[in-house]
């Protein structure tokens, strides 16, 4: 089963034996095609797309909807700030190298295309069910959208939502947030599973509202609050900036200083790790950001979809590269350790860490005994708006499966899985316990991926649509402003 689940995970996300797995190949080429097909309108209308969101509230005072366009992407935001912030940054930068920072800024670009095209979708496609909630998402917009023949699809991605949800949302980040509290303050798991529990069914109990009232709050002060500390770092260490970004666009391109020349297989390990990082990262194409938007109070999908491309700018563009240049100019990666890490070696040599270890050093290095404190506190705020920004996207894939009936029972199970997640897996006993959480990792990385391709689908088959509601848009917009 393990040896099953590993060769899916590699088609998904990618291995040493398949670089270049095929669905991470169309979350990337799909984000391509939109780029283009939309005349690069997602980069363009950047500036425009923050103007929208600071007069969102007022623009559609009265609209349709359960949330305000600002809730709803910060909704969106606290399912991709996590984790992947911290420690999958620094494991594409030890293992892909300085250039796997600019993959994963030319990944986010393209993949805002993919995240506007979710958001114009969402509400374009969205229904209100029976008890007056704003629904929408992939199943929705495959199925009214493409059509009843391909209800099944959206079905398939519904599954996956759900199964992805319990997994990456709730027992995934539970663990990680109680392993991080552990370590750093000697917190016992279940009491850290306790304390999580009882937070999230304070906010997940009172629906979408609440926890984009919560998120509102919690993200913008989270993110705020890293990106300070990371930018002190930064500015401790100014004078490496230059070296810094000058290391991450030659070794992008296979420039090795230490051979003099460019190498073919570092371009390729470059641009494998951070387009697949960035992928994860900012969940642009997976499908699960649009869910969010869908409850947005604004009856116009392009609209809408210009606020929800700015969740992968935020993600990638701004707190990504905060910790990647935090990593890159404390110089604290010895050269004698890229063949180790690149190998994927269980056993490293001393001083040669990777993931949140490494970012933790990092911070040390410039402010030394506070960057385990900066790390484990950043985990815990940013592990627990994920399980507050999954617990909805599973939520609405539940109920697109099973009827309204299923929601409070699955709010229930989800306050439940987290506390579980928090306190059982983390007990270890001859290394078979450590098995079963690795293994249980693969499990929810793979089923994350795998609801992307669905939804990959839809934005290919709808994306005349898109293209079409996109000019009649701006040219309103244009004729407006002319008037």
């Amino acid at each position: 089963m393990q040896d099953f689940i590993t060769l899916v995970n590699s088609l998904v996300w990618g291995s040493d034996n398949i670089p270049y797995p095929p669905v991470l190949l169309l979350l990337l080429g799909t984000g391509l095609y939109l780029t283009v097909r939309l005349g690069f309108m997602p980069i363009v209308k950047i500036p425009y797309a923050f103007g929208q969101l600071v007069h969102g509230r007022r623009r559609h005072a009265g609209e349709d909807g359960d949330v305000s366009p600002f809730g709803a992407l910060m909704t969106a935001l606290s399912s991709t700030i996590g984790t992947g912030n911290i420690a999958g940054v620094a494991v594409a930068i030890a293992i892909g190298g300085p250039g796997a920072v600019f993959w994963m800024w030319m990944t986010a670009l393209v993949g805002m295309a993919s995240k506007y095209a979710e958001g114009v979708l969402a509400v374009r496609f969205r229904e209100v069910d029976a008890d007056g909630r704003h629904v929408g998402g992939p199943m929705y917009y495959i199925r009214n959208g493409m059509g009843a023949k391909w209800a099944w699809l959206g079905a398939t991605f519904a599954t996956f939502g759900v199964l992805a949800a319990w997994g990456t949302g709730a027992s995934i980040q539970a663990n990680s947030i109680a392993d991080a509290l552990n370590n750093t303050y000697s917190i016992a798991p279940w009491l850290s599973g306790a304390v999580l529990a009882a937070g999230a069914a304070a906010v997940i109990l009172g629906g979408i509202k609440r926890i984009a009232t919560v998120a509102s709050g919690l993200v913008p002060s989270m993110a705020a609050g890293y990106l300070i500390a990371g930018l002190i770092v930064v500015g401790l260490n100014i004078e490496a900036v230059p070296a810094a970004f000058s290391s991450i666009v030659a070794n992008a391109f296979g420039y090795d200083a230490a051979k003099g020349g460019f190498v073919g297989g570092l371009l390729l390990l470059a641009m494998q790790k951070g387009v697949a990082r960035g992928i994860f990262s900012n969940e642009a194409g997976q499908g699960s950001a649009p869910i969010a938007h869908a409850a947005a109070k604004n009856k116009d999908p392009v609209n809408q979809g210009v606020i929800a491309m700015l969740g992968t700018f935020i993600d990638t563009i701004v707190v990504c590269s905060i910790t990647a240049l935090v990593i890159l100019t404390a110089g604290i990666i010895p050269e004698a350790c890229a063949p180790f890490v690149r190998e994927s070696l269980v056993t490293l040599p001393a001083g040669c860490e990777t993931g949140a270890p490494l970012t933790v050093n990092a911070f040390n290095a410039s402010l030394p005994g506070v960057g385990s404190h900066i790390v484990t506190i950043g985990l815990t705020l940013f592990g627990f708006t994920t399980i507050l920004g999954w617990s909805y996207y599973g939520e609405r894939c539940a109920e697109y499966l099973f009827g309204e009936k299923i929601v409070t029972p699955f709010r229930l199970s989800w306050v439940a899985v987290v506390f579980l997640g928090a306190s059982i897996l983390m007990f270890e006993e001859g290394g078979v316990v450590t098995d079963v959480v690795s293994l249980f990792w693969l499990v929810a990385d793979t089923l994350t991926g795998l609801m992307a391709a669905p939804n990959l689908v839809a934005l290919l088959v709808l994306s005349p649509l898109v293209a079409r509601l996109t000019k009649e848009y701006f040219a309103r917009e244009k004729a407006k402003a002319g008037g």
